[in-house]
């Protein structure tokens, strides 16, 4: 079932669109990667469909229903959440404090712990003494505390190795499993595709390929075109 759908989403900034005429439908349970170059207007996507910002033109639903008009917060309170970029922990507070901030039921806060071994070792350290790896961590642990029916993750590997970041990738798979629809921006292309069941390749502020994450997994000859816009 569709729960989140764009239709036409156009997003300026300054002069002129920065994205335009982007069409999707994501439904429970499955991951869509949006990848392409930098600059290519997938920050400012993720924002429209937030609430951060506003769209100059097209609609985005949920559960059918326009959300246009909703202010950020009650999209959240909708279930639309947002994973920003930047790892956006609260310092002063433990790792369990930072996920009590957005646990919707009593036990959401061990249940999203639960998710990571490495935070229930230190729960009551905090925030501001963790890896940066570890901080990622708690921000993906309070996301999936605020019990999320739609997901928007903005490249969640900014400032990781590589490996830290396959370290992440199957907590961003078990959200699927239960059932959470994930809209993935990611720098890794191939380790993003890797785990998405769709992908979109945004280039130059336009969808220049849409379709099975597969196709581009298997021919790098279709994703080197895709980013050049071709």
């Amino acid at each position: 079932m569709t729960i989140l759908k764009l239709t036409g989403v156009t997003v300026s900034r300054g002069a002129g669109p920065v994205i335009r005429g982007v069409d999707l439908e994501l439904t429970s349970g499955e991951i869509v990667a949006v990848v392409g170059p930098n600059g290519a207007g997938k920050t400012s996507l993720l924002e429209a469909i937030s609430g951060v910002i506003s769209p100059s033109a097209g609609d985005i639903t949920l559960d059918g229903g326009s959300i246009l008009k909703m202010s950020r917060v009650a999209r959240s309170r909708r279930g639309l959440i947002h994973v920003e970029q930047g790892r956006a922990v609260f310092p002063s507070l433990t790792v369990a404090e930072n996920i009590r901030l957005t646990a919707r039921t009593a036990t959401a806060t061990a249940e999203a712990m639960d998710l990571f071994p490495e935070l229930a070792k230190r729960a009551e350290s905090p925030a501001a003494l963790l890896s940066g790896g570890e901080q990622q961590m708690v921000v993906l642990a309070r996301s999936f505390a605020a019990k999320p029916r739609v997901l928007l993750i903005d490249e969640m590997s900014l400032g990781l190795a590589p490996v830290v970041f396959t370290r992440l990738l199957p907590v961003v798979t078990a959200f699927a499993r239960s059932g959470v629809a994930v809209l993935l921006v990611e720098q890794f292309t191939h380790l993003a595709l890797g785990v998405a069941d769709r992908a979109l390749v945004v280039s130059s502020g336009a969808v220049t390929w849409a379709g099975e994450a597969s196709v581009l997994r298997d021919s790098p000859e279709t994703l080197h075109a895709a980013y050049l816009g071709s």
